[in-house]
């Protein structure tokens, strides 16, 4: 059989079809001829116009998937519409399951293992339980099925990019606003959508005025309109020095795109913007909260994309006696620091 043409279903978040973009970069390095479809939700779809291992965005709006019969019937018309030879379920919920269960004649029907999947997805795979692998290994699993068809040429490199006409548009808008391109540029991201992710603010403000003291950086403040107050807020705690910039602002995915890549580091909270800074190529430090798994949501040994998490720092048998809010206040400025000053040092020197 032919791969002329694979579906791969992703949905939730910025960081999760990021990452999961390289199941569409592996088909399409061992199956160059075939047509490679990715479904996301519909704000995510300006991260994968143009991307060259995808040749065709579905997306899906909240209205659709917050009404079942809405959803259920624009699954029917697409499976009707298109003939895949593979569908990849990243996701292997009850809800993506219709793309399957409405695709019988689909040859490959790849899942990760659930109780509810075993008549529908003809290929389940136990990524979920192996707890040493990253989120791009598992997700590079539920490939391995295609392996009956020709040798894989698997890629793990994840990939994010606009046009030279797009970084060069906001290139002119970033000096417009003040940004000096031959000193350090440096994208910050002290708040989360998730508030318990967010480091605390009093020890950020002082890395990021270490930063501007031994670096002389430029940090660009990167929010979501809901952080826009917190933004300005801690731009006046910090005496709108003017080594801070709250004035640069993407208002798309393709414009954060071109703002990160115009970037020479990222550091900031674990989130979405981290991972897509990976894709653009820029080094960066992110702070892990202990209950998200670094080793599973930093998925390179590329020692350019660097995390750190307060279970650095502390003994095994001292974790069991505090909870994940008391650990997380453990960690200090000096060891964010540490790490963040080592990494700029080697940067700085290597340029």
């Amino acid at each position: 059989m032919r791969v002329r043409k694979v579906l791969v279903i992703r949905f939730r978040r910025i960081g999760d079809a990021v990452l999961s973009v390289v199941i569409c970069s592996t088909i399409r390095k061992s199956f160059p001829e075939a047509e490679i479809h990715y479904v996301v939700n519909d704000y995510l779809e300006p991260l994968f116009q143009d991307h060259p291992d995808v040749d065709r965005v579905i997306t899906f709006s909240s209205r659709e998937n917050d009404h079942f019969f809405t959803y259920v019937k624009k699954v029917f018309r697409l499976m009707r519409e298109e003939h895949y030879d593979v569908i990849v379920d990243t996701r292997s919920t009850l809800k993506t399951l219709w793309f399957s269960i409405l695709s019988p004649g689909t040859k490959y029907r790849i899942g990760t293992r659930k109780y509810y999947n075993l008549f529908f997805h003809n290929y389940r795979i136990r990524n979920h339980q192996d707890e040493s692998l990253d989120e791009v290994s598992r997700n590079l699993l539920l490939v391995r099925p295609l392996e009956k068809e020709a040798p894989l040429v698997y890629d793990a490199d994840f990939r994010l990019q606009v046009t030279e006409g797009e970084k060069e548009e906001f290139k002119r808008y970033m000096i417009e606003q003040g940004i000096d391109f031959s000193r350090l540029v440096i994208l910050c991201t002290p708040f989360t959508r998730v508030v318990d992710k967010k480091w605390d603010i009093r020890k950020m403000k002082e890395v990021l005025s270490r930063l501007v003291w031994k670096y002389d950086a430029q940090l660009i403040f990167n929010y979501s309109k809901e952080e826009k107050a917190d933004a300005l807020s801690l731009f006046d705690e910090m005496g709108q020095d003017k080594h801070i910039f709250v004035n640069v602002e993407a208002d798309t995915l393709r414009k954060l795109v071109a703002m990160i890549s115009l970037s020479d580091f990222f550091f900031g909270n674990e989130g979405g913007p981290r991972h897509m800074a990976q894709a653009c190529g820029v080094s960066g430090l992110a702070i892990y909260p202990p209950w998200v798994n670094m080793q599973k949501w930093l998925p390179s040994r590329d020692e350019r994309y660097q995390g750190v998490s307060p279970l650095d720092f502390m003994p095994e048998s001292e974790r069991g006696m505090l909870s994940d809010k008391e650990i997380f206040d453990r960690l200090t400025e000096d060891q964010v620091w540490g790490r963040l000053d080592s990494m700029l040092r080697k940067m700085m020197k290597d340029i």
